[in-house]
């Protein structure tokens, strides 16, 4: 009888631990902590240069904290190359330290390598200050050149100081040839270089980009600046689904207007891809020595909308423009293989926070859910909760097992 009895307790016992087990896993794994031990997880590399020493008698900006929750997903905190399970790895010859391809209609993250490591945006910070603009100034709003706008640190677009340039003119400066001086004019008219900084930073703040920290409005390189490649992505994203930027950004040919008794200044864009990679829509170019190159760019092909980041790329072997285009192909053939994404973009909506008073509430990031993480959407989609079914099941199988072991004694003493 004792045999047969022990036996009953222990399939009781190992149905039962498999049970919990099986339901408590995907709580566990919502609340496991974030990967800590990748490079540079809480700020850039050193500066190679003096270009980010403080002003006299100003502290060194401390690093950003790191969220606990990974944005983007839990594989978002992974070091190194992220793929989807059995797809092969990308092509060589990509020389940057991170990046991440995205669909950016659904912000799917298709591919991505240490996408939250911190590094310097260098121009690409321009897509910020594009957004701060677009939000606060009127596209046929008139700026006077100040001398100060004309004299920055090159590359510059040609403002001529007193010089009348409207809004969109001086984003298309900004966005195509990546003008310093359009920068530094845009930010005068935003309040000044300090107020622009400040606006920048809150609106990545608002849409949740939380590794990102602007020291200047045109990228250039400052005390305390930081971004990642989801981060970059994740402004690229937002920036796209405002018609005006996207229109800029995928001009090819573009005239400022004479001024100060010169000509008009023609306006190439910078980005190689731009009439070249088919279906290319547009992107943004940038450099400095401690950024080094970094590269965003967004292509269209049998419906499907893609984007790249690219961060810290070299020039050598290859351009970077064509490691870009590498990996938006490599990008296309995951979508046509409907590789499982490895995370998702999910910005907070600005109109949702103004709305609700709460800077937690996210947007969709145009995926059409509410960007909350996978365990929150889960308890939200059933109320009674993990836990409410976990004590469930044990109350059924404590029945159950008591049914098997009472037949087990009756039929032992028979």
């Amino acid at each position: 009888m004792h045999s047969v009895v022990s036996r009953s307790l222990k399939v009781f016992t190992t149905t039962l631990a498999a049970a919990l087990l099986a339901l408590s896993t995907p709580a566990l794994a919502a609340a496991a902590p974030p990967q800590t031990a990748c490079a540079n997880r809480q700020a850039p590399p050193p500066p190679v240069d003096t270009s980010e020493k403080p002003a006299p008698g100003k502290p060194v900006p401390a690093p950003l904290a790191v969220p606990a929750v990974p944005a983007g997903g839990p594989r978002m905190a992974e070091c190194g190359l992220i793929t989807p399970s059995g797809a092969l790895n990308p092509p060589d010859g990509n020389t940057a330290v991170s990046w991440l391809v995205q669909d950016l209609d659904t912000g799917a993250v298709i591919a991505a390598k240490d996408p939250h490591a911190r590094q310097r945006p260098a121009s690409l910070i321009k897509n910020l200050l594009a957004l701060v603009a677009l939000d606060e100034l009127r596209p046929e709003q008139v700026i006077v050149a100040s001398q100060e706008d004309a004299e920055q640190e090159c590359t510059c677009v040609g403002l001529v100081a007193g010089g009348r340039y409207t809004v969109d003119q001086l984003l298309h400066g900004l966005l195509m040839h990546s003008g310093n001086d359009a920068a530094h004019a845009v930010a005068t008219a935003l309040g000044g270089v300090d107020s622009a900084v400040a606006k920048m930073n809150a609106t990545a703040a608002k849409i949740g980009a939380l590794d990102t920290r602007t020291a200047t409005p045109s990228g250039l390189d400052g005390p305390g600046m930081s971004t990642s490649a989801y981060d970059l992505s994740l402004i690229f994203h937002y920036a796209m689904k405002q018609p005006e930027f996207a229109k800029v950004v995928g001009t090819k040919n573009f005239e400022l207007p004479p001024a100060g008794g010169k000509p008009g200044v023609p306006v190439l864009n910078d980005n190689k891809l731009l009439g070249v990679y088919p279906g290319f829509l547009g992107g943004k170019t940038g450099f400095t020595n401690d950024a080094r190159h970094t590269y965003v760019g967004a292509a269209e092909r049998k419906g499907k909308r893609l984007a790249v980041v690219m961060v810290r790329a070299e020039q050598k072997p290859t351009k970077v423009v064509d490691q870009a285009a590498k990996l938006l192909d490599y990008g296309f053939a995951l979508e046509d293989d409907r590789a499982e994404p490895v995370g998702q973009i999910t910005y907070r909506d600005p109109a949702a926070t103004a709305e609700t008073g709460d800077p937690s509430v996210p947007g969709d990031g145009g995926t059409g859910n509410s960007g909350t993480s996978s365990a929150a959407a889960a308890a939200k989609a059933d109320p009674f909760g993990v836990t409410g079914w976990i004590i469930t099941l044990v109350v059924f199988l404590i029945i159950v097992g008591g049914f098997v072991v009472g037949r087990a004694r009756k039929k032992a003493a028979n």
